[in-house]
């Protein structure tokens, strides 16, 4: 009896995900999280259930966000040059998923201040925390997946932490 090769677990099929993932562009990351610590910059005072209120801002405006990149790629750049297929509506939608990935660890974030201890101002100074950590991360990331020298991702990771701390340095002066 010969057995057939599951679904996309082909050698085929193994090395495209690889050869995706070697290709994959983690600017909607390092975008992602910078937008996710601006929502908790701007979420200032919520109503009557802030966690929840602040866990649905971050994961709506990072949905949003998603959505209007996939829109901007899929009726700007793309119908320009080629036709509408659906194939190329998910390969954008994967493309820019990494936007939307990046606001999911600030709301879980959010979403466990409380067993943590914390106030609601102390779970968004801990969602901010993550959202800057995911940024230097994802550009980290990008630089090495790049092929950058260690000292590159290095300042790469530098650039993006000090955008995120000028991000806290705003919160602090607001006083939200």
């Amino acid at each position: 009896m010969t057995r057939l090769p599951w679904p996309g677990r082909g050698p085929e099929a193994v090395a495209r995900r690889a050869e995706r993932r070697a290709h994959t562009d983690y600017t909607g990351g390092v975008y992602g999280s910078m937008l996710a610590a601006s929502v908790v910059l701007g979420a200032g005072t919520l109503g009557d259930f802030p966690r929840v209120q602040l866990v649905l801002m971050l994961l709506l405006t990072g949905a949003v966000f998603w959505l209007a990149h996939v829109h901007a790629h899929v009726f700007g750049a793309r119908l320009a040059r080629d036709p509408l297929d659906f194939a190329a509506v998910l390969r954008v939608c994967r493309e820019e998923w990494p936007i939307l990935r990046a606001a999911v660890p600030p709301a879980v974030a959010v979403a466990v201040s409380p067993l943590l201890g914390l106030d609601v101002t102390g779970g968004a100074w801990l969602a901010l925390g993550v959202a800057v950590a995911g940024q230097v991360g994802w550009s980290a990331e990008a630089a090495r997946r790049a092929g950058a020298s260690w000292g590159l991702v290095g300042v790469s990771a530098c650039v993006n932490l000090l955008f995120g701390l000028a991000i806290v340095a705003l919160k602090l002066i607001l006083k939200h």
